[in-house]
C-alpha cells in the first residue's frame, strides 16, 4: 500500500501561503498531523484531506460566528 506524502513546500502551494505560514502554523499546533524523520516534515495526504474537510465552513456558520461577537 503506498501512501502519498507532501513536503512543507508542497502543502504551501496547495493551500496558497508561505512555507514560513506553515511552519508557524505547524509551531502553533495549526493544521494537519505530520511525520518527522531526523530532519524532514513530512504531511500525509489523508491526514491534508482530513484536516481540509473539517474546515470547510459556509456562509452560515459565518454568520453566525459574527452575530455571536456583536
Amino acid at each position: 500500500m503506498s501512501t502519498t506524502h507532501l513536503s512543507t513546500e508542497q502543502l504551501a502551494a496547495r493551500w496558497g501561503v508561505t512555507v514560513d505560514t506553515i511552519e508557524r502554523w505547524r509551531s502553533e499546533g495549526i493544521g494537519p498531523r505530520y511525520i518527522k524523520v531526523t530532519r524532514a516534515i513530512r504531511y500525509r495526504l489523508s491526514d491534508v484531506e482530513a484536516f481540509e474537510e473539517v474546515s470547510v465552513r459556509s456562509p452560515e456558520d459565518t454568520a453566525a460566528s459574527a452575530g455571536a461577537r456583536a
